[in-house]
């Protein structure tokens, strides 16, 4: 009976009345099936029995019998379908738990690369935690060298004077001596011609200095230290501005010139490294991209996640600009640099003033004059640095920036202004810093 199941469709263990599986089959005269409720709820509701399938009236009502047959093929096909129905949902929830196991799986394996890059951070960290703190052991035992060399070359002086003093004096002495004798020697001596003689040249003060004013005065050690550990605090200060240029340096990225933004005075080198003004404007065609007032170019790459950094050469420029923009930026006519307004920029102007465009500008006050500006983005912690690379030291920071766009490195050599700002800004490659 099973078997015979398997070969009739659901349609077959539906009631037509009611159109769901048949409850307590019973077969009217005509051949045809029905739940038993559903056909004597309707033949109580019409006047004559009438099959509502093929309309055959009945003079009489028939006597319902349940269809055992039909009840156990209902069953059993409603048995089947239940069964079905836990399979498919068995299925389902299969699904599910592989699903589950698959995104455990891979979180295991975000967790092992987290560790992993804990791991390398940590070796990274380590690596230059052991140079700065190696570099400070070998700065602490050589101004501890030095300092006692200082010292004991100060004694030394002070020694060497006293001795010089002392053999003076101990001469004076052995000649005061002598002198002592002779003149004894002669007041004893009972001839009157030879004494009157000698008298003359021995009565003389013999040729001596004056000690009175003479004196060993202990050099001061005072402040000797202090000043070897001001030496060692500024030591260490270098050290420090090294780590960390050396920890954005390693964010290093490929930066070139888009010719197709470029201002048409500026001249660009073929390998989009190069970027200066030129006294001539091109004749370009005036797409949405390029910059038409300001004489500025954008690099080809954008960024907008995660950390990068790159490296300008401003060398025997008096102007220049520096930084990086939003990509929304209004290239056309004037330009007000600022952070409101999607610019995150530094500048020189007129040879040694530098400036942050923060608006209001911020004036910088640098100890040398930077050859090479390196620019630092964290997209995620809204920060923009600059730093003078060769001094190893942080020109400037935006910070709390708000970077939802794609960033452009910005950058403007600025006029030539007769030949005094000729030189070009120059993306330099990353030389670490060690």
């Amino acid at each position: 009976m099973a078997a015979a199941s398997c070969l009739l469709t659901e349609d077959q263990f539906l009631c037509s009345i009611c159109l769901d599986l048949f409850t307590d089959p019973v077969t009217i005269p005509c051949g045809h099936n029905f739940c038993k409720t559903c056909i004597t709820e309707h033949w109580n509701i019409n006047v004559q029995c009438q099959c509502p399938n093929c309309k055959e009236i009945f003079n009489t009502r028939p006597e319902l019998k349940v269809n055992t047959f039909i009840s156990e093929m209902t069953a059993q096909f409603r048995q089947s379908t239940q069964q079905k129905g836990k399979k498919a949902e068995l299925g389902n929830t299969e699904a599910e738990i592989q699903q589950m196991i698959q995104k455990r799986q891979l979180k295991i394996q975000e967790i092992k690369r987290s560790v992993e890059l804990s791991k390398e951070g940590a070796d990274r960290e380590i690596a230059d935690g052991v140079q700065v703190f190696t570099a400070l052991k070998e700065s602490v035992e050589r101004s501890q060298a030095e300092l006692i060399d200082t010292i004991k070359e100060k004694h030394r002086k002070t020694e060497k004077q006293a001795e010089d003093f002392i053999k003076e004096l101990e001469q004076e002495i052995s000649e005061l001596k002598k002198r002592s004798s002779e003149v004894k020697q002669l007041s004893q001596s009972g001839e009157h011609l030879h004494l009157l003689q000698s008298f003359l040249s021995l009565n003389a003060a013999p040729t001596t200095k004056d000690w009175t004013g003479v004196r060993v005065r202990p050099p001061s050690y005072e402040g000797t230290v202090e000043r070897a550990l001001n030496q060692l605090e500024e030591t260490l200060s270098k050290q420090i501005k090294k780590v960390e240029l050396k920890r954005v340096q390693q964010y290093a990225v490929v930066v070139t010139l888009d010719p197709d933004t470029a201002h048409p005075n500026l001249i660009l080198s073929d390998d989009g490294k190069q970027v200066k003004h030129g006294d001539v404007k091109k004749n370009l065609p005036d797409n949405p991209e390029r910059f038409d007032s300001c004489t500025c170019v954008l690099a080809k790459q954008t960024f907008s996640s995660g950390k990068f950094y790159y490296e300008v050469q401003v060398k025997r420029k008096t102007r220049w600009d520096l930084g990086v923009v939003r990509e929304s930026i209004n290239r056309k006519g004037k330009i007000t640099a600022r952070p409101q307004n999607g610019y995150w920029m530094i500048c020189l102007r007129n040879e040694t003033e530098y400036k942050a465009f923060a608006g209001p500008p911020v004036s910088l006050s640098l100890k040398s004059q930077p050859e090479k500006v390196g620019v630092f983005v964290d997209y995620e912690e809204g920060l923009v640095s600059f730093y003078d690379v060769d001094a190893a030291a942080l020109i400037y920071s935006f910070t709390g920036c708000s970077l939802t766009e794609k960033l452009y490195p910005y950058f403007s050599p600025d006029n030539n202004y007769d030949s005094k700002n000729f030189a070009p800004l120059i993306i330099s490659p990353v030389n670490h810093t060690e």
